[in-house]
């Protein structure tokens, strides 16, 4: 049987529908019917957690909750925890581009309404499944509903900047801010309910229509989450918990002074200690989330760039040896089978393939980066194997429209033996050398599919703002277009 398989990178956030930002109704399940309907197998995602400033799904509140911004207001509408007049002020939001402050103070207060009867009138309706929940999810929930309350009471400042007592979590502090703050803890744990219902609900849907769904697991998580907080000895940080040393890469060919990511690093020689417990929970608790999981930044489980915290740009740093080979090798051995994408992109060392190999986990392929040498490249179909993931681009690159636009001159040349005729001529080519390829998965983001140009990039690596808002619209998407896709997924046995 042939394990070749392809799919769409298309985030939630980018899903159409009236709420000014994709959410896990109706439209997510359309859009689970497109899928199927291409004979695509997978729908791969970013990051689902709870988003800080920037909006990046990579810097989040928390490696494990949910963004309440997806929570589908509809569904809630059916579910009787909001009336139709409720939503009666939708605002009208940009079909186009998420205005994530707008949706926030918007549907914040909306999500306080379903709260206030949910504890009114439904509680008996939902006790069952809402005491299963909170007693399945207390191990982190409970820690961050109380530190999303904090936010809020502290004016959104980052935690270390809290009151010593709740900074360093002593008891009285915790006590005393719990009870002050129970209901709006009590509110964020109710959010967290209906986000993990609704998720695995679609789940669920995708699922039963044969298509499987690949989270991301970024390998940092924010300095500004409650992960930290409420963990703070697995992380570098000094007696008043400020980091010491940051995470980032150094510099490349993409950048001269590296890229410096303002991350906490990982303490591995206390989650050694601690036999990976945080680890262990958090992979076990996304594989229970997603069918396959790529992991970001896969080289730093096997050593990482660690920079002091003083420094202004990554130039400074140093690779501090990371224990990744006995964190791995302990999930393998509680669960067998390790259904992992490792994310391998950049400057890869010989010991970051041996790990990836040991493991036998598929790494990444995106043709963008396939016509910067000569035929040897390794991102080039005719020199991959077949354990590895291909992507035409991936959620940093430009669409692959807007990069043959925007290509530079040496790659031209290279790029023209292999494709011709008019740029939306050369996107099909491309899109079809990913899928003619022998990698055994072949992943295509929904912007190409669509022809879209830069205009709709998801996010430009190196700049804060103006990035995760792309949105589709259904009325975009061609018959041609799905032909196309549902002839080559035949075509080359995917």
């Amino acid at each position: 049987m042939s394990n070749r398989k392809s799919g769409i990178l298309l985030h939630i956030t980018s899903l159409p529908g009236r709420e000014g930002i994709g959410t896990l109704g109706k439209e997510a399940k359309r859009f689970v019917d497109f899928l199927t309907e291409t004979g695509q197998k997978l729908w791969q995602i970013l990051p689902l957690g709870p988003v800080g400033s920037g909006n990046s799904p990579y810097q989040c509140f928390s490696a494990f909750a949910g963004n309440p911004m997806l929570i589908d207001l509809e569904l809630l509408v059916e579910q009787g925890l909001l009336s139709e007049g409720n939503l009666e002020q939708i605002a009208k939001f940009s079909k186009k581009q998420v205005d994530f402050e707008k949706i926030a103070g918007w549907k914040y207060p909306v999500l306080k309404k379903a709260f206030k009867r949910f504890q009114e009138e439904l509680f008996e309706g939902f006790r069952n499944e809402y005491y299963h929940f909170l007693d399945e999810h207390g191990w982190w929930l409970n820690d961050y509903a109380l530190f999303m309350a904090a936010k809020e009471k502290y004016g959104d400042i980052i935690w270390s900047d809290w009151d010593d007592d709740l900074k360093y979590r002593r008891e009285t502090g915790l006590q005393q801010v719990g009870k002050e703050l129970a209901n709006e803890v009590d509110f964020q744990r109710f959010v967290q309910f209906l986000f993990f219902m609704q998720w695995h609900s679609l789940k669920r849907y995708a699922n039963e229509n044969n298509v499987k769904i690949v989270g991301d697991v970024p390998l940092y998580v924010s300095g500004d989450s409650s992960d930290i907080w409420s963990n703070t000895d697995i992380f570098l940080l000094d007696e008043k918990l400020e980091p010491t040393q940051i995470g980032g890469v150094p510099p490349d060919y993409f950048s001269e002074t590296g890229q410096l990511w303002g991350n906490p690093v990982f303490d591995w020689p206390r989650l050694k200690e601690r036999n990976y417990d945080w680890w262990m929970a958090r992979l076990h608790f996304n594989l229970n989330m997603f069918d396959l999981v790529r992991i970001d930044h896969f080289r730093g489980l096997e050593s990482y760039w660690s920079v002091p915290v003083e420094e202004e740009t990554a130039m400074n740093g140093k690779w501090v040896p990371a224990y990744g080979y006995e964190m791995l090798s302990l999930i393998k051995s509680q669960i067998g089978y390790l259904p992992f994408i490792a994310e391998d992109l950049g400057i890869i060392t010989t010991e970051v393939d041996r790990l990836r190999e040991h493991f036998d986990l598929p790494g990444m392929k995106v043709l963008q980066f396939a016509f910067t040498t000569d035929a040897a490249n390794k991102d080039l179909p005719h020199n991959y194997e077949k354990k590895f993931v291909v992507y035409t681009g991936t959620h940093d690159n430009n669409t692959t429209l807007g990069w043959i636009d925007e290509v530079e001159e040496d790659e031209k040349d290279l790029l023209w033996k292999y494709v011709s005729g008019t740029d939306k001529k050369m996107l099909e080519q491309v899109v079809e050398m990913a899928i003619a390829s022998v990698a055994e998965t072949a992943i295509v983001p929904m912007q190409d599919i669509l022809e879209l140009d830069t205009n709709s990039r998801m996010n430009t690596p190196g700049t804060a703002t103006g990035n995760w808002g792309w949105r589709f619209d259904w009325k975009q998407l061609k018959m041609g277009q799905k032909t196309f896709l549902k002839e080559l997924t035949e075509k080359y046995n995917r």
